[in-house]
Parts: C-alpha cells; structure tokens; sequence
C-alpha cells in the first residue's frame, strides 16, 4: 500500500494535535520539541531548522512505507504545496487536513490549555491570536482533493529549491526529482 502523509493545517487551538494522535502513522510535532529544546516556541530561526529536520524523517518513513502525520499548523499554501509535492516524490499520497477555528473556539481553547496544560505550551496574547488569523491562508478546494500541485513562486526553480529556502535542513534535496 501506498504511504500517505496527513499535514495537519489551522491554527493555535484548531484541535490539530488531538485529531492528529487519532491517526495511525508516525506523528511529528515540532511544538512538542521547541519548549524542551529551546524554552520557547519560535527561538528565532530554530523552529525552521528543527521543522526541516522533522521533514527528512517524514520523508524516509514515507520511503520505508510508513504512514507520517506533519502536526505543524501550515498556515501558508506554499509550504502545503512543497510537502505536497515533496511527497509524491517520495512515492507517497498525501492529504491535507484542515481545522477551521472560529475566533472564540480559539480563544477559550488557549486559555483551557493555558491553564491546565502550561508545560505544553507557550503565552499567546489577543494580539498575537489577531495577527495569526490574519497571516493564515486557508486551503482551496484543489489542495483539500488533492488536485494539481501549483508551480513554485518566481525565483524558484521548484519546490525543492522553496523548500530548502524555507527548511534549511532540506537543502540536500533540493536535486529530488518529482515522478512524471
């Protein structure tokens, strides 16, 4: 069988993680790794670095026929569109899964965790909660069914190049061949 890979898209207090742990497949959270890394969630460029590294193992699970879910958030359509695409090149399916939040579901889910999980998470203000909204790009009908994969921004010669950009620790990919 074909593996598959499931990237979890939404927002803080989506309910990314608990859906994602109801998948059988390896399950890679950066959040879990920066607050015991790093103390904080972001830690400048360290969240990229450490995302790229989580997108190697993805990639060779999905090479040895695992099942990989990507619990990042992917709040922008590039980064779905390069993991799309990286996939098949990897011989894998993949599946967007997207987690619409109304802005007060969001809020009250933020301060329960918050409040009874502090360890697992890190402060996020009104402002921030404003902001991400804002800077968040929702999946179209073609990535929720899997249809065509768009052509990477100018300037790039493919998503692999994109997203050895973005992900540094991808740039020993950025020769992947996508299977036509």
């Amino acid at each position: 069988m074909t593996p598959k890979i499931f990237l979890m898209v939404g927002l803080p207090g989506a309910g990314k993680t608990t859906r994602a742990k109801g998948y059988a497949a390896l399950r890679l959270t950066p959040d879990e790794w920066m607050l015991p890394l790093f103390g904080e969630s972001t830690a400048g460029d360290k969240r990229q670095v450490l995302e790229g590294r989580l997108i190697l193992v993805a990639l060779a699970a999905l090479r040895l026929g695992t099942d990989v879910v990507l619990d990042f958030g992917f709040w922008g359509r590039d980064e779905r569109s390069a993991l799309r695409w990286l996939a098949a090149a990897a011989g894998a399916r993949s599946q967007v899964v997207y987690l619409p939040v109304g802005r007060d579901v969001q809020r009250a889910r933020i301060a329960h965790r918050q409040a009874t999980a502090p360890h697992t998470t890190f402060p996020m203000t009104e402002d921030d909660i404003d902001v991400w909204r804002a800077q968040f790009q929702e999946p179209d009908t073609a990535e929720l069914t899997g249809g065509a994969i768009p052509e990477p921004p100018d300037g790039y010669p493919g998503w692999p190049a994109w997203a050895a950009g973005h992900w540094p620790p991808l740039a020993e990919i950025v020769h992947y061949r996508h299977p036509s």
